[in-house]
C-alpha cells in the first residue's frame, strides 16, 4: 500500500517502515504528474484529501473540487480498477456554505471524470487520537461551564474511524465498476446537547451546558482562522447547523456486515490511556 502525501516522514511516523507491504511515498494532489507517478501501477485509489480551513491558494474549491477531479481524471486514464472518493454526509452542491458546496461538487466532478467512483460520506468521525471527542472531553473537564453550539439540538451521527477504514478496505476489494455511495454512520443518533452528555457521563461529570448563538461562535471561529492551527473553523461551525445523519435507505455499514463501534467505549479508553499517561 502506497501512503502519498507531501510529507512522507510523517506516513512513516504514523505507520513505522518494517512492513514491506506499507510505502510512504512524496506526493503533491495540485500537480497532475505527480499525481500520475503515485497511482501508476496500482489496483485501487482512496482520496481522503480535505482542507478545513482556507489559505492562499489552498481553496475548498482548489482541493475539493479541481484536485479531486485530477485524481479521478488521472486514474481513469492509467485504467485504475477502484476508485474511492472520501466526501462527507450532507455534501451538497447547492449549498451556501463555501465547505459544503465544494464538497458536493467534488462529488459530481470526481463522477464526471470517472463514472464508476465509490464515493464514501462518514458522518464526524472519532477515535483515541481525534479532534472531535478528545476536544469535548478536555472543554468538559477544564471548563465551569460547556458552550455548545446554538441550542445543541443538531443531530449528529458519530462513527468510528477504523470503521470506515474498514468499509474502505472491503469495498475495494469488489470487482464490480458501478458507481455506488455509501454512508458511513454509526449506530446511535445524538442531538448534540445529548453527544455532550453522553461523554460527560462516560467520564463521571455532571457538566452545566450553556447554549451559545452561533452568531457567536462563527465570529469566534473567524478570529481562531487567523491562527496557524485555527481550534476552530466556520465550516465547523456551519456543519454544526445541519443534520448529519445517514439516509435509512441507503447502503452502509450493514451491507458491509460491519458493526460500529460505540462512542462510550472511545471515550472510556481515551480516558484509560489518558491515567496510564500521567502514571508514568
Amino acid at each position: 500500500m502506497r501512503i502519498v502525501s507531501r510529507h512522507p516522514n510523517r506516513g512513516q511516523t504514523l505507520f513505522g517502515t518494517d512492513d514491506p507491504r506499507l510505502q510512504a511515498i512524496e506526493g503533491d494532489i495540485r500537480n497532475t504528474q505527480s499525481v500520475a507517478d503515485a497511482i501508476a501501477g496500482v489496483r485501487g485509489v482512496v482520496n481522503s484529501v480535505s482542507l478545513y480551513a482556507e489559505r492562499g491558494k489552498e481553496t475548498f474549491h482548489a482541493l475539493h473540487v479541481e484536485c479531486a477531479q485530477r485524481v479521478a481524471m488521472q486514474a481513469h486514464r492509467l485504467g485504475v480498477e477502484q476508485l474511492v472518493h472520501l466526501s462527507g454526509i450532507g455534501a451538497d452542491a447547492q449549498s451556501r456554505s463555501p465547505y459544503i458546496r465544494s464538497r458536493g461538487q467534488g462529488e459530481l466532478a470526481v463522477r464526471t471524470a470517472y463514472r464508476g467512483a465509490i464515493l464514501v460520506r462518514p458522518a464526524v468521525m472519532f477515535g483515541p487520537d481525534d479532534a472531535f471527542l478528545t476536544v469535548i472531553l478536555k472543554l468538559l473537564q477544564r471548563l465551569p461551564a460547556y458552550p455548545l453550539f446554538g441550542s445543541g439540538m443538531t443531530k449528529l451521527q458519530p462513527t468510528h474511524v477504523e470503521d470506515v477504514a474498514e468499509a474502505i478496505a472491503k469495498i475495494l476489494q469488489r470487482t464490480e465498476r458501478d458507481p455506488i455511495t455509501l454512508e458511513c454512520a454509526g449506530s446511535h443518533v445524538y442531538t448534540y446537547k445529548d453527544l455532550v452528555r453522553s461523554v460527560a457521563l462516560a467520564a463521571g461529570l455532571n457538566p452545566v451546558l450553556v447554549p451559545v448563538p452561533l452568531t457567536v461562535w462563527h465570529a469566534l471561529a473567524r478570529a481562531a482562522e487567523l491562527l496557524p492551527s485555527p481550534p476552530i473553523t466556520r465550516n465547523q461551525v456551519e456543519l454544526m447547523q445541519i443534520d448529519t445523519v445517514a439516509s435509512p435507505e441507503g447502503l452502509g455499514f450493514r451491507e458491509l456486515g460491519i458493526v460500529p463501534q460505540q462512542l462510550e467505549e472511545t471515550v472510556r479508553l481515551i480516558l484509560q490511556r489518558k491515567r496510564a499517561a500521567d502514571a508514568t
